[in-house]
Protein backbone atom coordinates (compact mmCIF):
# COMPACT_ATOMS: atom_id res chain seq x y z
CA UNK A 1 0.00 0.00 0.00
CA UNK A 2 2.66 2.30 0.80
CA UNK A 3 4.04 1.98 -3.06
CA UNK A 4 0.64 3.46 -4.06
CA UNK A 5 0.66 6.70 -2.07
CA UNK A 6 4.19 7.11 -3.34
CA UNK A 7 4.09 9.04 -6.82
CA UNK A 8 4.76 12.86 -6.53
CA UNK A 9 1.20 13.74 -7.73
CA UNK A 10 -0.08 11.94 -4.01
CA UNK A 11 0.22 12.71 -0.54
CA UNK A 12 2.58 9.87 0.58
CA UNK A 13 1.42 7.79 3.55
CA UNK A 14 2.40 9.66 7.32
CA UNK A 15 3.38 7.45 9.85
CA UNK A 16 0.00 7.60 11.48
CA UNK A 17 -1.37 6.55 7.76
CA UNK A 18 0.97 3.75 8.23
CA UNK A 19 -0.38 2.49 11.75
CA UNK A 20 -3.55 2.59 10.02
CA UNK A 21 -3.06 0.30 7.32
CA UNK A 22 -1.24 -1.72 9.73
CA UNK A 23 -3.91 -1.83 12.22
CA UNK A 24 -6.22 -2.33 9.41
CA UNK A 25 -4.21 -5.82 7.94
CA UNK A 26 -3.90 -7.22 11.52
CA UNK A 27 -8.05 -6.68 12.42
CA UNK A 28 -8.61 -7.81 8.71
CA UNK A 29 -6.88 -11.12 9.59
CA UNK A 30 -7.91 -11.44 13.25
CA UNK A 31 -11.87 -10.87 12.41
CA UNK A 32 -11.50 -13.16 9.82
CA UNK A 33 -9.72 -15.84 11.47
CA UNK A 34 -12.37 -16.02 13.93
CA UNK A 35 -14.86 -15.98 11.29
CA UNK A 36 -13.46 -18.80 9.95
CA UNK A 37 -13.60 -20.54 13.06
CA UNK A 38 -17.38 -19.53 13.66
CA UNK A 39 -18.37 -21.30 10.56
CA UNK A 40 -16.09 -24.31 10.52
CA UNK A 41 -18.59 -26.28 12.47
CA UNK A 42 -21.33 -26.12 10.00
CA UNK A 43 -18.64 -26.59 7.29
CA UNK A 44 -17.77 -29.82 8.70
CA UNK A 45 -21.51 -31.07 9.42
CA UNK A 46 -22.64 -30.07 5.76
CA UNK A 47 -19.97 -29.26 3.54
CA UNK A 48 -20.85 -26.01 2.54
CA UNK A 49 -21.03 -22.97 4.20
CA UNK A 50 -20.53 -20.47 1.81
CA UNK A 51 -23.30 -17.77 1.86
CA UNK A 52 -22.88 -17.48 5.25
CA UNK A 53 -19.48 -17.16 5.05
CA UNK A 54 -19.38 -14.27 2.75
CA UNK A 55 -23.10 -12.54 3.72
CA UNK A 56 -22.57 -12.94 7.73
CA UNK A 57 -18.88 -12.71 8.12
CA UNK A 58 -17.16 -11.42 5.30
CA UNK A 59 -19.18 -8.14 4.50
CA UNK A 60 -19.15 -7.66 8.31
CA UNK A 61 -15.47 -7.97 8.76
CA UNK A 62 -15.06 -5.56 5.67
CA UNK A 63 -18.22 -3.08 6.21
CA UNK A 64 -16.89 -2.69 9.66
CA UNK A 65 -13.71 -2.13 9.13
CA UNK A 66 -13.58 0.53 6.83
CA UNK A 67 -16.43 2.48 8.94
CA UNK A 68 -14.01 1.85 11.92
CA UNK A 69 -11.22 3.33 10.49
CA UNK A 70 -11.20 5.26 7.14
CA UNK A 71 -14.76 6.47 7.37
CA UNK A 72 -18.29 6.10 5.46
CA UNK A 73 -18.50 5.08 1.94
CA UNK A 74 -21.10 6.46 -0.22
CA UNK A 75 -23.00 4.62 -2.75
CA UNK A 76 -24.43 6.56 -6.31
CA UNK A 77 -25.90 4.39 -9.25
CA UNK A 78 -27.55 1.76 -6.82
CA UNK A 79 -30.49 1.25 -9.55
CA UNK A 80 -27.95 0.07 -12.33
CA UNK A 81 -27.04 -2.85 -9.42
CA UNK A 82 -28.62 -6.39 -10.56
CA UNK A 83 -30.97 -8.26 -8.16
CA UNK A 84 -28.99 -9.80 -5.21
CA UNK A 85 -30.73 -13.10 -7.03
CA UNK A 86 -29.95 -13.40 -10.26
CA UNK A 87 -30.18 -16.08 -13.22
CA UNK A 88 -27.50 -17.78 -15.04
CA UNK A 89 -25.66 -15.97 -16.54
CA UNK A 90 -24.93 -14.01 -13.67
CA UNK A 91 -23.30 -10.39 -14.16
CA UNK A 92 -19.49 -9.56 -13.83
CA UNK A 93 -18.54 -6.66 -11.98
CA UNK A 94 -15.29 -4.86 -12.89
CA UNK A 95 -13.86 -2.01 -11.14
CA UNK A 96 -10.68 0.29 -11.05
CA UNK A 97 -7.92 -0.88 -8.25
CA UNK A 98 -6.42 1.94 -6.84
CA UNK A 99 -5.73 0.99 -3.13
CA UNK A 100 -5.89 -1.81 -0.66
CA UNK A 101 -9.15 -0.39 0.45
CA UNK A 102 -10.75 -1.15 -2.97
CA UNK A 103 -11.16 -5.07 -2.20
CA UNK A 104 -13.24 -3.82 1.14
CA UNK A 105 -15.52 -0.82 0.18
CA UNK A 106 -16.65 -3.28 -2.68
CA UNK A 107 -18.96 -5.66 0.40
CA UNK A 108 -20.98 -2.46 0.52
CA UNK A 109 -22.81 -3.20 -2.58
CA UNK A 110 -24.70 -6.19 -0.45
CA UNK A 111 -24.33 -8.26 -3.65
CA UNK A 112 -22.38 -11.49 -3.27
CA UNK A 113 -19.38 -12.52 -5.93
CA UNK A 114 -16.49 -14.79 -6.13
CA UNK A 115 -13.25 -13.06 -6.56
CA UNK A 116 -9.71 -14.79 -8.05
CA UNK A 117 -7.07 -14.99 -6.04
CA UNK A 118 -3.40 -16.63 -5.88
CA UNK A 119 -2.98 -20.47 -3.99
CA UNK A 120 -0.70 -18.85 -2.25
CA UNK A 121 -3.23 -16.11 -0.34
CA UNK A 122 -5.01 -19.37 1.09
CA UNK A 123 -2.11 -19.42 3.87
CA UNK A 124 -2.42 -15.60 4.96
CA UNK A 125 -3.79 -15.96 8.35
CA UNK A 126 -8.05 -15.66 8.90
CA UNK A 127 -8.18 -13.52 5.15
CA UNK A 128 -7.21 -17.14 3.08
CA UNK A 129 -9.56 -19.10 5.29
CA UNK A 130 -12.39 -17.31 5.19
CA UNK A 131 -12.45 -16.89 1.09
CA UNK A 132 -11.74 -20.42 1.12
CA UNK A 133 -14.92 -21.17 3.03
CA UNK A 134 -16.61 -18.35 0.74
CA UNK A 135 -16.06 -20.28 -2.26
CA UNK A 136 -13.81 -17.67 -3.82
CA UNK A 137 -11.51 -18.74 -7.00
CA UNK A 138 -7.91 -19.81 -6.38
CA UNK A 139 -5.37 -20.54 -8.92
CA UNK A 140 -2.23 -21.99 -8.78
CA UNK A 141 0.66 -19.68 -10.52
CA UNK A 142 3.43 -21.77 -10.23
CA UNK A 143 6.49 -21.09 -12.68
CA UNK A 144 5.66 -22.87 -15.41
CA UNK A 145 2.04 -23.59 -15.43
CA UNK A 146 -0.04 -20.17 -16.01
CA UNK A 147 -1.75 -21.87 -19.07
CA UNK A 148 -3.07 -24.84 -16.92
CA UNK A 149 -3.88 -21.48 -14.35
CA UNK A 150 -5.56 -19.36 -17.08
CA UNK A 151 -7.67 -22.57 -18.13
CA UNK A 152 -8.66 -23.45 -14.44
CA UNK A 153 -9.35 -19.71 -14.07
CA UNK A 154 -11.62 -19.45 -16.88
CA UNK A 155 -13.36 -22.96 -16.28
CA UNK A 156 -14.07 -22.07 -12.31
CA UNK A 157 -15.47 -18.44 -13.43
CA UNK A 158 -17.71 -19.58 -16.27
CA UNK A 159 -19.34 -22.23 -13.55
CA UNK A 160 -19.58 -19.58 -10.89
CA UNK A 161 -21.70 -17.16 -13.27
CA UNK A 162 -23.53 -20.14 -14.73
CA UNK A 163 -24.78 -20.74 -11.59
CA UNK A 164 -25.99 -17.39 -10.94
CA UNK A 165 -22.78 -16.62 -8.86
CA UNK A 166 -20.74 -12.97 -9.91
CA UNK A 167 -17.02 -12.65 -10.58
CA UNK A 168 -15.32 -9.57 -9.55
CA UNK A 169 -12.73 -8.26 -11.22
CA UNK A 170 -9.69 -5.61 -11.42
CA UNK A 171 -8.85 -5.47 -14.60
CA UNK A 172 -6.06 -3.31 -14.45
CA UNK A 173 -4.46 -6.30 -12.20
CA UNK A 174 -2.39 -4.60 -10.14
CA UNK A 175 -3.16 -1.05 -7.59
CA UNK A 176 -2.26 2.12 -9.00
CA UNK A 177 -3.88 5.47 -8.13
CA UNK A 178 -1.51 7.62 -9.73
CA UNK A 179 -1.84 6.27 -13.34
CA UNK A 180 -5.11 4.90 -15.48
CA UNK A 181 -3.52 1.50 -16.11
CA UNK A 182 -4.84 -0.56 -19.86
CA UNK A 183 -7.17 -3.54 -18.65
CA UNK A 184 -6.58 -6.84 -19.16
CA UNK A 185 -7.87 -9.23 -20.72
CA UNK A 186 -9.65 -11.75 -18.14
CA UNK A 187 -12.71 -9.98 -17.13
CA UNK A 188 -13.86 -9.08 -20.58
CA UNK A 189 -13.04 -12.95 -21.60
CA UNK A 190 -15.35 -14.52 -18.73
CA UNK A 191 -18.09 -11.86 -19.69
CA UNK A 192 -18.24 -12.54 -23.80
CA UNK A 193 -17.78 -16.61 -23.49
CA UNK A 194 -20.90 -16.55 -21.41
CA UNK A 195 -22.90 -13.17 -22.32
CA UNK A 196 -22.37 -11.62 -19.23
CA UNK A 197 -23.86 -8.01 -18.75
CA UNK A 198 -20.67 -5.93 -17.18
CA UNK A 199 -21.13 -3.84 -14.21
CA UNK A 200 -18.82 -1.18 -14.53
CA UNK A 201 -17.95 0.32 -11.07
CA UNK A 202 -15.60 3.92 -10.05
CA UNK A 203 -14.19 3.59 -6.66
CA UNK A 204 -13.40 7.34 -5.73
CA UNK A 205 -10.98 6.93 -2.98
CA UNK A 206 -9.95 10.32 -1.01
CA UNK A 207 -6.60 11.06 -1.14
CA UNK A 208 -6.67 11.98 2.51
CA UNK A 209 -8.33 8.54 2.99
CA UNK A 210 -5.54 7.08 5.74
CA UNK A 211 -3.45 10.06 6.91
CA UNK A 212 -6.45 12.17 8.02
CA UNK A 213 -7.38 11.87 11.90
CA UNK A 214 -10.55 10.09 11.37
CA UNK A 215 -11.79 8.99 13.34
CA UNK A 216 -10.71 10.50 16.28
CA UNK A 217 -11.61 14.05 14.60
CA UNK A 218 -15.01 15.93 14.91
CA UNK A 219 -14.82 16.75 11.31
CA UNK A 220 -16.99 14.39 9.10
CA UNK A 221 -14.29 12.53 6.53
CA UNK A 222 -14.90 12.59 2.87
CA UNK A 223 -16.67 9.66 2.02
CA UNK A 224 -15.43 6.77 -0.24
CA UNK A 225 -17.95 6.99 -3.35
CA UNK A 226 -18.84 4.24 -5.42
CA UNK A 227 -20.72 4.90 -8.82
CA UNK A 228 -22.73 2.02 -10.27
CA UNK A 229 -22.90 2.44 -13.69
CA UNK A 230 -25.79 1.02 -16.24
CA UNK A 231 -24.54 -2.41 -17.63
CA UNK A 232 -22.80 -2.62 -20.55
CA UNK A 233 -23.76 -6.03 -22.51
CA UNK A 234 -21.02 -7.78 -23.98
CA UNK A 235 -23.02 -9.29 -26.42
CA UNK A 236 -22.47 -8.60 -30.71
CA UNK A 237 -19.23 -5.90 -29.57
CA UNK A 238 -14.94 -6.35 -30.50
CA UNK A 239 -13.52 -6.88 -27.28
CA UNK A 240 -10.93 -3.76 -27.45
CA UNK A 241 -13.80 -1.35 -28.15
CA UNK A 242 -15.66 -3.77 -24.92
CA UNK A 243 -12.62 -2.85 -22.65
CA UNK A 244 -12.11 0.70 -24.18
CA UNK A 245 -16.04 1.44 -23.35
CA UNK A 246 -15.89 0.02 -19.74
CA UNK A 247 -12.41 1.90 -19.21
CA UNK A 248 -13.52 5.17 -20.49
CA UNK A 249 -17.31 4.79 -18.44
CA UNK A 250 -15.06 3.78 -14.57
CA UNK A 251 -12.59 6.64 -14.62
CA UNK A 252 -15.56 9.18 -16.20
CA UNK A 253 -16.61 10.21 -12.16
CA UNK A 254 -12.79 9.72 -11.47
CA UNK A 255 -10.00 12.63 -10.56
CA UNK A 256 -7.16 12.79 -12.80
CA UNK A 257 -4.24 13.05 -11.14
CA UNK A 258 -0.91 14.54 -12.28
CA UNK A 259 0.74 11.44 -13.92
CA UNK A 260 -2.00 10.70 -15.76
CA UNK A 261 -2.21 14.36 -17.24
CA UNK A 262 1.84 14.38 -17.77
CA UNK A 263 1.32 10.83 -19.97
CA UNK A 264 -1.80 12.82 -22.20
Amino acid sequence: EYKVWKPSSLPSLSPWGMLKVYVFNVLWMGACLISALLCLPKYLLTGTVEYASFMWFETTVACGLVRLLVGRVEIRGQQHLPPFTTKAPAPVYIANHSSQLDAAVVYFLKRRFKWIAKASVFYVPGAGQIMYLSGHVFINRKSGNNKNSVASLYEKSNAAIQSGLSMFFFPQGTRNLAQRLPFKDGAFNVAMENGSDLIPISIDIPTSAWNRAYPFSAKEADPIVLTIHAPISSKNIDKEALKQTCFETIYSTLPIYDNDKKKK
